[in-house]
């Protein structure tokens, strides 16, 4: 059905930090709104907040009509164990829910403790949400998207881009009346996030999206939200993503370029007043000295200046108090972000002649393929045609069956795997860093963990319990305080906020030794200089 939500003075928080207050939002069927903001905004919050998952601290969201479905998939698959591929599509679809209220209704109903009603109710929501060829419309959705496994099969025993394209599939099969995606694209390959914009283009259903590829907001969303944790405001923008960049451009030079008026005019009443004042001030001190009793028309001038220049300091402090004051604009934090390089390696950093890698039914190879000092190869391909694998046999880290790989003497690898595996488990963030830089102290660590947004709440935790972002965060802050000569970035913009992508592009243009970059973001591809690129299918490695 065709539902609109409603949202009106909502306001979230952590503990006592407030995230956001004051937010006033319609969105109609058709609408596609793009939610931005950086990490620790409070997008995933407020996401979470209108599916109902978190109580309202203040505020209220209404769905009309009131019996309208609404949707929340989630950053990441929550990959159950025991939870088959068909379970993980029937929960996120919302059609087990459903199903378990039918059966409960008509369990009721034969026992005579439910009316007609409530069991025609149950049924409406179980067909609206479509249960009734779920299992048949999922293994044509499964096939066309290439995920060729059993449905049957349990999620845990996915890898990670067929679990990206398991989540994939449970949109395609949603047919809720509200949809709020959390970083849909995380994961997908471009056939992937041509398949998700197509189908964000024609759902006629209101949807609230949280992403930070730029090019799918672009081609995607109708309108921003976003989120500003700096400035503690909600602002929204009419209008697509583009737009949106261009409008928030211009109002924050209007909002300098305010402050800067209105600070320059008090500054300069302020001066006014004080030299008004230093002149009564001196007019008092030449009325006071003796005069010549025959001097009173002079004495008399004097006493008549000094009263004129109280009467404009006093106007001019009245000036002052009138003036509408206009705050200064936050300046927001931003990352700094460099890329510490190491001595240069050899002509040769890595390479590979003849190389076969065999994981399981899967089989890379034969591979030529060298690496030279200062290279800047862009490797792309579709999820599960063996890119990481490539990255893994060229560093040395997986063995081939057939042929020779090298990695040359003096090579320093810098990396940002695609697991973010080094903070991951029950160590703290502090001492897993510490453990890659041992070089360091402490209080070094910290400092540069802080300019990275990771600050004392997040140094003691657990490394594995911090978010997908913070996660990047650190391994990104890694790089900056070990030196590196070959830089290895496999999906580098995943869970990283908008302005956290621009600095790290900004890094890669100054780095000065050799690059690897796997990425399926479109905007990245064409902002990163690069000298190379592979491309890899099936297996089959060949230069684009």
């Amino acid at each position: 059905m065709a539902a609109t939500l409603v949202v009106k003075d909502l306001a979230a928080g952590h503990g006592d930090k407030a995230l956001f207050a004051g937010l006033d939002l319609v969105v109609a069927p058709g609408d596609a709104v793009g939610l931005v903001g950086v990490n620790g905004a409070g997008k995933s919050t407020l996401l979470r907040t209108l599916a109902g998952l978190i109580p309202l601290e203040q505020g209220v969201v209404q769905l009309s009509p009131p019996n309208a479905t609404i949707g929340y998939l989630p950053q990441e698959p929550d990959r159950r164990p025991g939870e088959t591929l068909r379970a993980f599509l029937g929960r996120r679809t919302g059609v087990t829910e459903a199903q378990a209220r039918l059966d409960a209704a008509a369990e009721a109903l034969g026992e005579g403790d439910a009316g007609a009603d409530e069991y025609s109710a149950a049924l409406e929501r179980w067909l609206a949400l479509g249960g009734a060829d779920l299992d048949e419309r999922a293994g044509e959705v499964a096939a066309d998207l290439g995920l060729a496994v059993d449905l049957d099969l349990e999620m845990t025993a996915l890898s990670g881009g067929q679990a990206a394209r398991a989540g994939l599939a449970s949109l395609l099969l949603s047919r809720y009346d509200v949809v709020l995606l959390d970083e849909p694209t995380n994961d997908l390959d471009l056939d992937g996030l041509d398949k998700l914009e197509k189908f964000v283009a024609q759902i006629r259903t209101a949807a609230i999206i949280v992403s930070h590829d730029r090019e799918f907001l672009s081609r995607t969303a109708t309108a921003i939200l976003e989120l500003d944790l700096h400035q503690q405001q909600v602002r929204f923008y009419g209008g697509g993503y583009d737009a949106y960049l261009q409008e928030r451009e211009t109002a924050r030079r209007h909002a300098r370029e305010r402050y800067e008026e209105y600070s320059d005019t008090k500054a300069d009443l302020e001066a006014r007043a004080r030299m008004q004042r230093a002149w009564m001030e001196k007019g008092v001190k030449n009325a006071r000295r003796k005069q010549s009793d025959n001097d009173k028309i002079g004495k008399s001038k004097k006493i008549e200046s000094t009263e004129k220049q109280a009467s404009k300091a006093r106007q001019t402090d009245r000036l002052i108090e009138r003036l509408e004051v206009v705050e200064e604009p936050r300046k927001e934090w931003q990352l700094r972000m460099e890329i510490a390089a190491a001595p240069r390696a050899g002509a040769v950093v890595a390479s590979l002649h003849g190389a076969v890698v065999r994981r399981g039914t899967f089989t890379l190879g034969p591979v030529d393929l060298q690496v030279d000092w200062a290279d800047r190869v862009a490797i792309t391909g579709a999820n599960g045609s063996g890119k990481t694998t490539l990255l893994g046999a060229l560093l040395g880290r997986i063995p081939v069956a057939e042929g020779r790989a090298y990695l040359g003497p003096g090579v320093v690898v810098g990396e940002v795997d695609q697991a973010r595996a080094r903070f991951e488990g029950g160590q703290s963030l502090l001492d897993a860093f510490q453990a890659a830089v041992p070089e360091q102290s402490p209080a070094d660590v910290r400092t540069l963990l802080a300019k990275f947004g990771l600050r004392a709440g997040h140094v003691l935790r657990p490394a594995g319990s911090l978010s997908p972002g913070e996660r990047t965060r650190a391994a990104l802050a890694l790089l900056q305080g070990k030196g590196v000569n070959l830089l290895v970035l496999d999906e580098p913009t995943n869970h990283l906020d908008l302005p956290a992508i621009e600095q790290l592009e900004a890094a890669l243009d100054t780095y000065p030794g050799t690059l690897l970059l796997v990425t399926h973001d479109r905007r990245m591809l064409a902002a990163v200089r690069t000298t190379r690129h592979v491309h890899v299918d099936g297996g089959r490695v060949r230069q684009a």
